[in-house]
């Protein structure tokens, strides 16, 4: 079975969502609404209010078409969804645990069972409450750890293997690339042994650098100092050999600066990502946020499925080096203040200006 695929289209009939209410099944909160026509108010699929008759039963996408329709919400469903939504967090927060302490990285099937949860509504609970999925989750962490485990000087490489949690070297040998994109000792070293092509150009909002590691795109930075890219880009990995990029990797630059004149050609480059769980979850978060559109730090915040974390996400805005590749120049304040933009607030509000008119 094609795992993405079933979540797609789940809950799509309105067979589908009428079993759900039957069920009171919790995944299916958030992804409709259910309204009574008897009584005028709506709730989630999880609601333990008394079931209404099929026939008086209305189905919406979200509370706020439901309320367009002139329902109102049931007040012991909001009770309900409270609940349901604190044992849904307490789930996904238990499946976190079971995945950072796990020796090996755990099977679907196994963690599933541990919650008492078939594996695909597991599957969709947890990329519903994290933005990730089990397996991506379980392998950001283990990058993290890498890195946490090779910063610090008094280990040993093999040390760092087997606190990250890699149960041979052969294993690990076979993830490193993806985790690190080069290999251990040489991002230990600083990058050295690593190499990473650069070209430095022009466009109308200053200079520009695009760097490419062995994965993809690793860095798209915008300043008015080209000397000053450069440097930033030494900074990052001060013992990576930096070659200058031939008139074959000059194209990439070409394509992001055409990006940025005219956004409506769009832009698809391969991209080295690496930051935390967390900072990944923002990232993709960001792509999806469609051009000459913004959206709030608390709108991400909400849509990553950590509402409390306003700050983090604008912290993960700033701490991104692919300028326009992960648009953080879409993001603004809930008032609709531009706020902050690592390359300046001129060049965010002149993005912002040319993807409105494409």
């Amino acid at each position: 079975m094609n795992m993405n695929a079933s979540i797609t289209v789940a809950y799509r009939t309105e067979d589908e969502r009428w079993a759900a209410v039957q069920a009171r099944e919790a995944a299916a909160d958030g992804h409709f609404v259910y309204a009574v026509r008897t009584t005028g108010v709506y709730g989630p699929p999880s609601s333990a209010a008394r079931r209404p008759r099929r026939e008086n039963v209305a189905f919406f996408d979200s509370a706020d078409a439901a309320e367009a329709a002139g329902y109102r919400p049931s007040r012991r469903a909001q009770g309900d969804q409270t609940r349901a939504a604190a044992a849904r967090a307490e789930r996904v927060a238990r499946a976190c645990r079971l995945i950072e302490a796990a020796q090996t990285p755990p099977s679907l099937d196994g963690l599933a069972a541990e919650l008492g949860m078939s594996p695909f509504h597991f599957h969709r609970l947890f990329k519903a409450e994290t933005g990730l999925t089990p397996k991506a989750y379980g392998s950001a962490y283990r990058a993290r750890r890498l890195r946490e485990e090779l910063a610090a000087p008094q280990a040993s490489i093999t040390d760092a293997i087997y606190g990250a949690g890699f149960n041979s070297n052969s294993r690990f040998y076979e993830a490193a690339d993806q985790l690190l994109g080069m290999r251990a000792r040489d991002y230990r070293a600083g990058g050295a042994g690593a190499q990473i092509r650069f070209a430095v150009g022009q466009c109308s909002l200053g200079a520009i650098l695009v760097a490419q590691s062995q994965r993809g795109v690793c860095a798209i930075l915008l300043g008015d100092d080209p000397e000053a890219l450069v440097r930033e880009l030494q900074d990052q990995f001060p013992r990576a050999r930096l070659i200058g990029g031939d008139a074959a990797f000059e194209r990439w630059i070409a394509e992001v600066v055409g990006f940025i004149e005219a956004p409506a050609i769009g832009l698809r480059l391969p991209l080295d990502v690496r930051g935390t769980a967390f900072q990944e979850r923002v990232w993709r978060a960001l792509r999806e946020i469609p051009p000459g559109t913004t959206a709030s730090y608390t709108e991400i915040a909400e849509r990553i499925g950590s509402p409390r974390a306003v700050r983090a996400v604008a912290q993960a805005c700033g701490a991104n080096r692919l300028a326009v590749a992960i648009p953080c120049h879409r993001v603004v304040r809930r008032d609709g203040d531009l706020a902050g933009y690592r390359w300046g607030v001129d060049r965010k509000r002149e993005l912002l200006r040319r993807e409105a008119q494409a």
